[in-house]
């Protein structure tokens, strides 16, 4: 009597690094089936899938640092099919017992797809919201380049000739930008004033004052255009987040960045909830129970936007002080209604999440607003 092998179940796991990505196959029951290294490039990804797929029928492959190094590795692997799951962070255990290399790096994630310790969907970074996540993060640096140019400008102005200072140091933040921005130095050859200092030291804080503000001017301009493409493709991708009370486009955009393009892999709105912070951890301990925590995890960011929403209901929305008075009388201090209200909230912004369907806007709407 012959028997007929059984078929090979691949779980696959990949330790990334900037140039190279180090893979890992298991099979089913744990078994180390091979590993390898391939470089961190369109066909290094290829290779990488066509190994894995040499060993069986992949089930799922995990993938660490899927916002970073992993990002384009996972973009391939979803669009070639395969299920890809985000790994944080190795065993810490095994890495204590057995050492550091990326092959056992590489082997950890593997395991912990297999024994169901990593379940998490990465976010899919392919969309209009991975679009507004890059918008927001290059206006995030021009902000604060722009706040840092002004602090020079400011300290300049102030070690500046009594004269020249006397004139520039009441005005506001804007006039004083564009009046340095209309200063004219004697001479830009600073060197043919070395013979007379005053006139050189006079001369050279103009420059630098000019340079300041034409400094300034630039990265201002800047993020008023990338405010402008911001504004027109959240508007376009989450309108129903708009509608919240409480809800601008600021706060609208931070949501859908913690989202994701692929929001449906955000299981449920408690799932949402932990994921910004504001999910109840439980604190019970032995003849202890019902106790429950502040959860220090999750999106601080998201986090922080949910208590912004909160205080603005709780000063302008009637039905919120309506609930904020009943929960006062009942004997809850402001701490504790504050957060009872990120909870709700975060359910009314989950409900308000743009579907698959809905976040398809065309990209074409940043030329237009730009």
């Amino acid at each position: 009597m012959t028997t007929t092998p059984a078929t090979v179940t691949v779980i696959g796991g990949v330790d990334t690094h900037k140039h190279t990505h180090y893979a890992a196959a298991i099979d089913d029951q744990g078994r180390l089936l091979g590993h390898q290294e391939f470089p961190a490039n369109d066909p290094g990804y290829q290779a990488l899938l066509s190994w894995l797929r040499g060993h069986g029928p992949i089930q799922t492959i995990g993938v660490e640092s899927t916002g970073s190094f992993g990002a384009t590795l996972t973009r391939a692997l979803t669009a070639a099919g395969e299920h890809v799951v985000e790994v944080n962070r190795p065993n810490r255990q095994a890495r204590r017992m057995d050492g550091k290399s990326d092959r056992l790096d590489a082997e950890q994630i593997a395991r912990a797809v297999l024994g169901k310790v990593s379940t998490a969907i990465p976010k899919a970074k392919s969309g209009t919201i991975e679009v507004i996540r890059t918008l927001r993060v290059t206006r995030a640096s021009a902000v604060k380049a722009r706040t840092s140019t002004f602090n020079t400008l400011w300290g300049v102005m102030i070690g500046a000739p009594s004269p020249l200072r006397d004139e520039l140091v009441v005005l506001t933040k804007r006039t004083l930008v564009n009046r340095c921005l209309g200063l004219r130095p004697e001479t830009d050859d600073l060197i043919s004033l070395a013979g007379n200092p005053d006139r050189m030291l006079l001369a050279g804080i103009k420059t630098s004052l000019r340079d300041l503000a034409r400094r300034w001017k630039a990265l201002d301009a800047e993020i008023k255009t990338l405010n402008k493409q911001i504004e027109a493709l959240v508007r376009a991708a989450a309108p129903d987040l708009l509608e919240m009370h409480g809800v601008g486009v600021e706060i609208a955009g931070l949501f859908l960045v913690t989202a994701g393009d692929n929001a449906e892999r955000i299981h449920s709105e408690a799932a949402f909830a932990k994921l910004c912070g504001v999910a109840p951890q439980p604190a019970s301990s032995g003849r202890t129970s019902g106790r429950h925590r502040l959860s220090r995890g999750g999106d601080r960011a998201a986090n922080s936007a949910l208590y912004i929403v909160t205080i603005v209901r709780m000063r302008h929305h009637q039905p919120t002080r309506d609930y904020v008075e009943r929960r006062t009388a009942e004997g809850l201090s402001k701490r504790e209604i504050i957060r009872c209200l990120k909870r709700y909230i975060a359910r009314e912004v989950y409900n308000n999440l743009p579907r698959p369907a809905a976040v398809a806007a065309p990209l074409e709407v940043v030329q237009h607003a730009a």
